[in-house]
């Protein structure tokens, strides 16, 4: 039985919680959703689409309860140029493919890779992230015309810092009263009210566009099922669907953190795949996992599934039947909101650690956070971060292989390797060999190293040639199970002695 048909899992639901998170999300949704729409050149309701879209299905199906997705400006800036190159329906045919690429990654359990990123990286992503975040929220103290873009002044200017410093005030102020009710929900209606009875003119959501529709309606993408446009469409679909993967896969490692639980990566990637797939036959724009509206429903108490299905529904209300109420949202109270989730986001507590990592440590977050904000890339930024990282840990190994040299009772040379043999440290490995001077039998002992990859086997093979060519002999002793498979499987090492510390066999 699902654990949330139980009667005892129903009782440690907090309904009210996941309710009141939920219709926070939305709130906060709904202006990132928009903006993103319309900086891809698409409608504004094929954001909200994307929105409702990806946060029914993942709710329900997703493989991390409290994760919160939509149309996420991570995905959808990939896409611009398709969109402005070919026009929207290749944009929707691009979704499709992504969304197929995610949900193989899923049924082929390679979600679990995201788990190799360093805690580095992470920091490097969420400070990056965060940064994003709060000059998004920058932003929108400009007022766009047909002619320009410039900030606001005077009265407007004023009239919008204040409301956004009253709701930032009211989201930090309110818990210390009671955590019953989320404070950022309490914030949003608290300004929206003072506004609509003062009459106060400020920038609203109205000001970006309309959000009244109605319900998303299945078509197929009008392009031609050629090669040709497989070819067109697929490099924006591999990246999107790469970008896509590692933010959620990513939020999902953060949930995990904030909630001391597990989550499948690759149930995650398979409902991410599934969500897309329905966002390009329906009208919508795609996207993945938006880590701000996460915390935010993580932050306003919510646990389970209930509160992204419960905001993924307030979404289709807003399109359906609320849109004219929602309109009347000020910004400042969104902006406020958001700039609160980028400075919560932003992980302060690395800079106490900065003393304290090492230097290599340091450089990967800062340039992961630099990538971040320069570029906008979320899955480059992580993927140069994980090279770097991979590349010092490699370097940092390979300097750790030590041969630690001494001779048997009968004269035999012994070669004592400390440290993973693997292409990183081939050279060095090698470097510890003296064929001209060695006596005629030698002995190289890895009961405190194996054998890693082909690299070094090649560098194994040629030492061992070297030594025939002199008329040598070369023993391997005590090589565990995994490197002795990688002899055999080469099928280059014949009649070379294996002895172990028990027993003695012949590799032919």
């Amino acid at each position: 039985m699902h654990p949330f048909l139980s009667i005892p899992a129903l009782k440690k639901i907090n309904f009210k919680n996941e309710i009141l998170a939920g219709l926070t999300v939305a709130m906060t949704m709904i202006p990132e959703s928009l903006s993103f729409a319309i900086l891809t050149g698409l409608t504004p309701l094929t954001g909200l689409y994307a929105a409702f879209l990806m946060g029914i299905i993942t709710a329900i199906f997703g493989g991390r309860p409290g994760m919160v997705s939509g149309g996420a400006g991570a995905t959808v800036v990939v896409l611009i140029a398709l969109a402005s190159l070919y026009g929207v329906e290749y944009l929707f045919a691009a979704v499709v493919l992504a969304g197929c690429i995610q949900f193989l990654v899923g049924a082929c359990k390679l979600g679990r890779f995201v788990r190799l990123i360093p805690q580095p990286v992470m920091y490097g992503f969420l400070n990056g992230l965060a940064v994003i975040i709060f000059l998004a929220q920058v932003a929108q103290f400009k007022v766009t015309t047909a002619d320009s873009t410039t900030w606001l002044t005077g009265t407007s200017l004023y009239l919008m810092l204040g409301l956004t410093a009253l709701t930032i005030g009211i989201v930090w102020l309110f818990p210390k009263l009671t955590k019953k009710v989320p404070a950022s929900l309490v914030a949003i209606v608290v300004i929206t009210l003072f506004v609509f009875f003062f009459q106060i003119d400020t920038k609203k959501v109205i000001d970006i566009a309309t959000v009244s529709g109605s319900f998303p309606s299945f078509h197929l993408p009008l392009v031609p099922f050629t090669w040709e446009t497989l070819q067109i469409i697929f490099p924006f679909s591999l990246v999107m669907a790469g970008v896509g993967l590692i933010e959620s896969l990513l939020t999902l490692n953060i949930v995990d953190e904030i909630t001391n639980t597990k989550g499948d990566s690759n149930r995650e990637a398979m409902a991410q795949g599934g969500a897309n797939i329905v966002n390009g036959f329906f009208g919508g724009m795609g996207g993945c996992a938006m880590i701000a509206q996460t915390l935010v429903n993580i932050g306003a108490g919510a646990r389970t599934r209930i509160a992204g299905i419960i905001g993924a529904l307030t979404i289709l209300f807003i399109i359906l039947i609320g849109g004219p109420v929602i309109e009347q949202i000020p910004m400042a109270a969104l902006v406020g909101v958001m700039m609160v989730v980028a400075i919560s986001t932003f992980e302060w507590v690395s800079f106490r650690l900065i003393t304290k990592m090492p230097k290599a440590d340091i450089f990967t977050l800062f340039l992961v956070t630099a990538i971040i904000i320069f570029s906008h890339n979320l899955a480059l930024a992580v993927l140069v971060g994980v090279i770097v990282s991979a590349l010092i840990f490699a370097w940092d190994n390979a300097k750790r292989i030590r041969a630690r040299k001494s001779f048997d009772q009968q004269g035999n040379k012994i070669y004592a390797i400390y440290g993973p043999l693997f292409f990183g440290s081939t050279t060095s490995f090698s470097e510890k060999f003296t064929p001209q001077e060695d006596p005629s039998k030698i002995i190289i002992d890895f009961k405190e190293s194996h054998i890693a990859d082909m690299s070094a086997l090649e560098i194994l093979k040629k030492i061992i040639i070297k030594y025939q060519e002199l008329n040598k002999q070369v023993i391997l002793r005590n090589l565990r199970a995994d490197s002795i498979r990688l002899l055999e499987n080469s099928k280059s090492f014949h009649q070379i002695e294996i002895e172990q510390e028990e027993n003695q066999e012949e590799l032919v």
